[in-house]
């Protein structure tokens, strides 16, 4: 048996998708929705698995540094250069900057900061998310 919560969070981005034949090759903006869900076994001293305010503050710590109001990019698609020479903030990944791979991104983002995260999920649009987890019992701590 495990305790499960899920946070949710709201952050605005824009991409476009390189290599890709579709309306998403072009620069676009989206109004995300992000869940994070964390559990663990027993919970903690105050009987959480852990507290609302401060998976916020580290997710959103991130987000507003990172990737909020900023185009993600591929690193090889020529839009870094022209931004970033007018000024404009931009998100470089390595990778194309699916739902798929920013819902990664915070994953790792959330990892890193300790937080006992197993599943993100990223709202592109109101009917279509990404999901990223790991599969690994040593979440379920």
């Amino acid at each position: 048996m495990k305790h499960t919560i899920v946070k949710r969070l709201h952050f605005c981005y824009g991409h476009r998708l390189m290599n890709y034949d579709g309306k998403c090759a072009h620069p676009h903006g989206h109004n995300g929705i992000l869940e994070v869900e964390l559990s663990r076994e027993k919970l903690d001293s105050r009987g959480m698995v852990y507290d609302f305010t401060e998976v916020k503050r580290h997710i959103q710590e991130f987000l507003d540094r990172e990737i909020d109001h900023k185009m993600l990019l591929r690193e090889d698609d020529p839009m870094v250069k022209v931004l970033r020479d007018i000024g404009e903030p931009v998100f470089v990944m390595s990778e194309n900057p699916t739902a798929e791979n920013i819902a990664q991104l915070i994953f790792k983002a959330a990892k890193e900061k300790g937080l006992p995260v197993v599943a993100v999920r990223l709202w592109e649009t109101p009917d279509a998310f990404a999901e990223y987890q790991e599969d690994n019992s040593d979440h379920y701590v």
